[in-house]
């Protein structure tokens, strides 16, 4: 049995439900990221508030397509703060005013997110289904130089 857009109704299922609990890592990721904007403190305050906020403003884009996807695939998107706090790997970091410690913390969610990304990237290959592929695809690849990117930085 397919769905609207040809993909098997089980498989959508199960991407649904692997891509709300990556929606909900991003949704705690990007709290995580207006909170180290907000508080951060000290010499590197002008350049890492600017770089928190482009990390949020792109969460906060990938929350929406995230959503979106699993409305294609004909699921539903978790839409709570309970629900998120349920199934989510990252954590809430609370009260982070050190630019070092932000830091550590990003690279550690990025870590969670790529994996699950990738975890994904195989469930939806396996689906046949281009669409969550080539999100996922994206997404891989800028989480990828983006850690590197952030690694070079604490060095």
């Amino acid at each position: 049995m397919k769905n609207t857009i040809g993909i098997n109704k089980d498989k959508a299922l199960q991407l649904s439900d692997n891509l709300n609990k990556l929606l909900a890592d991003y949704q705690l990721f990007y709290q995580n990221l207006r909170g180290f904007h907000w508080n951060i403190k000290g010499r590197e305050f002008f350049e890492l508030h600017l770089k928190f906020e482009e990390f949020y403003d792109n969460a906060v884009i990938k929350v929406d397509e995230i959503a979106e996807r699993i409305l294609t695939l004909e699921g539903e998107p978790l839409h709570t703060f309970s629900d998120y706090l349920n199934v989510s790997d990252i954590t809430e970091s609370k009260n982070i005013t050190n630019g070092i410690e932000a830091i550590k913390i990003i690279i550690k969610n990025f870590k969670i997110l790529i994996l699950k990304e990738r975890e994904i990237l195989k469930l939806a290959a396996d689906a046949e289904d281009e669409g969550t592929v080539s999100l996922m695809s994206d997404y891989i690849t800028e989480t990828e130089k983006t850690l590197w990117m952030l690694t070079s930085y604490l060095r």
